[in-house]
């Protein structure tokens, strides 16, 4: 699949950020993103949830006609 305009690559940024999480997550206990923005709880809910929005928007980026 291309990447053909900005809510492509909005998508596509948060996607490596989750990744990137995730595998500090699952290789040393260490979540960025918590630690990060723990003070702000809300802030941290809102890049997660963003997160979640980009991969299921990326499963749409994956499939689509091109």
């Amino acid at each position: 699949a291309q990447l053909k305009n900005g809510l492509d690559w909005v998508s596509m940024i948060l996607l490596i950020v989750g990744g990137i999480n995730w595998g500090l997550v699952g290789l040393f206990k260490f979540d960025l993103v918590a630690t990060l923005f723990n003070s702000v709880p809300v802030l941290r809910d809102i890049i997660y949830t963003l997160v979640g929005i980009a991969a299921l928007y990326g499963v749409f980026i994956a499939f689509r006609e091109d």
